[in-house]
């Protein structure tokens, strides 16, 4: 009888462990030879991750016509989705065409800037008799606090990062009229994402602020919600180069139609973040931190609401802006250790979290505006499927020229679907 308990299991070597692996799936050695192929990663796969047995590819894009802060860039972005990279690449495009104004400082392309890249750590404190009083005290002995903190991480200090500053809320549930104090830690990072350096300090810290409190510290963990820690991006998209003025006005439309509605607005942020998880995979940064971030972000004031946002300007062209949290690093982890994040951040040419952070932002705005554009003009599905054709053609078996053939009949037809590309894959021979 097949099990999944297998002792050990950790301790055997990759090779050893897909062959149990083969064993208890009955795979093929075809499909054993795609499963342990690790590709660029080589060894290094077997030392990243647990019970490693293979890799899993994707495919890895080049956005195209990106001008970020008067700088052109290459985007490389690892994304599964078709139209993802040619809608970015497009509407980069759209965006340095827009001529500059004279006297208002405007030239094409993306201007973006981006905060410290200050993190925040929580000490979750319970059991405080006096939870304002105790914040009070707290603030007192905020120096005190910090220099502990710091004692953690000197070379972090001496890179000018390090524990920052204090914020101390009191967190209220009306249902059981108990308070709880939480404590944050805020941390500048310098150019990692910051998750060890800011929980080891948290970890530190904890016994001081029980006793200056008298409560008992449970959690002590980063926060994904990185608020101190913002990107921003701005474009200005000449009426002429969208479409004209209607086409303004439909695409802020869609923005207000998202602002208002939260079922629009998810996939509204859905789209922002295609661009930026595929950038995020690319360097080999945490995306799941940064997506949980940003949606966060998007319902901070108690409603969810586009991270982006549209309107036109006194020249009635469209202006677009993105502010979200980005926690990104270019040292430490997968940034440091995956050799194609490391080619790819060179292609990307950033030195500083904050210089990716603000390529990050720049290519969530091009991809909502792409989105948006779409919807205003001809519909999303269109340029989507058309790209999605080749994907149902390769899934129905073409191969080579066949591929192209196939999806000229799909997209002809409109009936971009498996068993139509089967039909016409033996329609063609």
């Amino acid at each position: 009888m097949k099990t999944s308990r297998l002792s050990g299991f950790y301790k055997l070597s990759a090779e050893q462990r897909l062959e149990t692996v083969r064993d208890f799936a009955g795979l093929t050695d075809e499909e054993v030879k795609v499963l342990g192929n690790t590709g660029a990663l080589g060894e290094t796969a077997d030392r990243m991750i647990e019970n490693v047995v293979g890799a899993m590819p994707l495919p890895l894009g080049i956005a195209v016509n990106f001008r970020i802060n008067g700088r052109d860039c290459l985007i490389p972005m690892a994304i599964e989705e078709p139209s993802v990279v040619a809608a970015a690449s497009n509407a980069a495009k759209k965006a340095r065409a827009s001529e500059s104004r004279e006297g208002r400082g405007e030239s094409g392309g993306f201007q973006a800037s981006s905060t410290e890249p200050v993190m925040i750590g929580q000490i979750q404190l319970s059991d405080v008799p006096d939870p304002f009083s105790a914040r009070f005290t707290l603030l007192a002995n905020k120096h005190r606090i910090l220099e502990l903190a710091n004692e953690k991480d000197p070379v972090l200090v001496r890179l000018g990062g390090g524990a920052k500053d204090l914020e101390v809320r009191v967190v209220e549930d009306d249902k059981s009229n108990k308070q709880t104090l939480v404590v944050h830690l805020l941390v500048n990072v310098k150019d990692a994402m910051g998750a060890n350096a800011v929980n080891t300090m948290a970890e530190a810290v904890a016994p001081l602020v029980e006793q200056l409190t008298g409560g008992k510290a449970n959690l002590r963990i980063i926060s994904n919600l990185a608020t101190h820690r913002l990107a921003f991006a701005r474009a200005v998209f000449g009426k002429e180069a969208v479409g004209g003025e209607e086409v303004v006005d439909g695409i802020v439309n869609a923005y207000f139609f998202a602002k208002a509605d939260p079922y629009r607005c998810a996939t509204h942020n859905k789209g922002i973040m295609n661009g930026v998880d595929a950038v995020l995979l690319a360097t080999g940064n945490d995306f799941r931190a940064v997506e949980a971030g940003a949606h966060a972000y998007a319902c901070l004031t108690g409603k969810y609401l586009p991270l982006t946002r549209w309107e036109k300007n006194r020249d009635r062209d469209l202006v677009g802006t993105i502010e979200l949290p980005l926690a990104v690093g270019v040292v430490g982890g997968a940034t440091s250790v995956h050799p194609t994040a490391k080619v790819n951040r060179k292609i990307l040419g950033v030195k500083t979290a904050n210089e990716l952070a603000e390529v990050l932002a720049a290519v969530g705005l091009a991809q909502n505006f792409a989105a948006l554009h779409a919807l205003a003009t001809e519909g999303i599905q269109r340029g989507h499927m058309s790209l999605h054709a080749r994907n149902v053609a390769i899934a129905a078996g073409a191969t080579g020229e066949k591929i192209d053939r196939v999806v000229a009949v799909l997209v002809q037809e409109g009936a971009v679907r498996v068993d139509r590309a089967k039909e016409v894959l033996k329609e063609i021979g």
